[in-house]
């Protein structure tokens, strides 16, 4: 497991390192989007590798083997569509992200289920059935998102007419202040 954080840690290095690579001249011309493509002039600078110009795409700056299709946590992601799929996860080495065309009923069922066998998930459900009390228990991840709802009350609307007068209080207010002043 050490070597595995070891290794985590060295692609985030690899990955801050590596260039951003860019279709030639893209920067130039509207018509030539930026995604990377292989460059197959005779003379072009990039395919030939002359110095100054653009990196292209090499082995050498792929990430170590073992790390490779991990989540940054060092566990293996898995796509979850049904409870058949859950049940095959392994917990040690694996965390699920649910499908997003998995429904809402469907969604709370299988983080239910991932609980039992305690399965990380990756995008817990952010929307609750009605009733649904349960999901709002410690330890289900629920209760940051429930409390910053509860947080971002809207605001009382005000009549126009109370507009209006609030608007004529501080006006008066203001013209004491200037009569002060002098």
């Amino acid at each position: 497991m050490v070597e595995l954080t070891h290794l985590l840690q060295l692609r985030a290095i690899v990955n801050k390192k590596r260039p951003r690579f860019i279709r030639l001249e893209s920067w130039r011309y509207v018509r030539l989007k930026s995604p990377w493509r292989r460059q197959r002039g005779l003379d072009n600078k990039v395919r030939k590798k002359k110095k100054g110009a653009l990196k292209s795409p090499n082995v050498g700056y792929r990430n170590p083997r073992k790390t490779r299709y991990l989540h940054s946590s060092g566990f293996q992601e898995v796509i979850v569509h049904n409870m058949k799929e859950i049940e095959k996860v392994d917990s040690k080495t694996q965390v699920v992200k649910i499908a997003h065309s998995v429904g809402r009923r469907k969604r709370v069922l299988l983080q239910d289920r991932a609980d039992e066998l305690n399965i990380l998930i990756l995008n817990r459900a952010r929307v609750l059935l009605p009733g649904e009390e349960l999901l709002l228990e410690k330890g289900r991840g629920f209760e940051r998102e429930t409390e910053m709802k509860e947080d971002k009350k809207a605001p009382e609307k005000i009549k126009p007419s109370e507009k209006l007068e609030h608007f004529e209080e501080e006006e008066e207010t203001d013209e004491s202040e200037l009569i002060d002043k002098d």
